[in-house]
């Protein structure tokens, strides 16, 4: 296996990064997270009632958890990268430009 360079290596992190704050974070992939995710109605001491989502399964804490979902991502980005560069090095080099 051949060594990777540390601008192969940054622009895995970064692609890696951008993944997992897109599918934490960002509103064009609320769509996936909301089928695991229920609403919580929170009443605080002076009767405001705020609804809050809430994961309502153990995907749905690997989908709103930064650290969970990106290790997954890693995983995800690095695999991608060894067995399908063809088809993962376009796809990660967008992610890490993105990042």
């Amino acid at each position: 296996m051949d060594r990777l360079s540390l601008l192969t290596f940054i622009i895995l992190i970064l692609a890696s990064y951008r993944l997992t704050h897109l599918i934490v974070f960002d509103k064009i992939t609320e769509f996936i997270r909301k089928p695991f995710m229920k609403k919580k109605r929170i009443v605080d001491q002076n009767g405001h009632i705020d609804e809050k989502s809430v994961p309502a399964s153990n995907f749905g804490y690997m989908l709103n958890c930064y650290w969970c979902a990106g290790v997954w991502c890693a995983i995800l980005i690095g695999l991608g990268y060894l067995f399908f560069p063809r088809i993962a090095i376009p796809v990660i080099f967008i992610l890490a430009i993105a990042g």
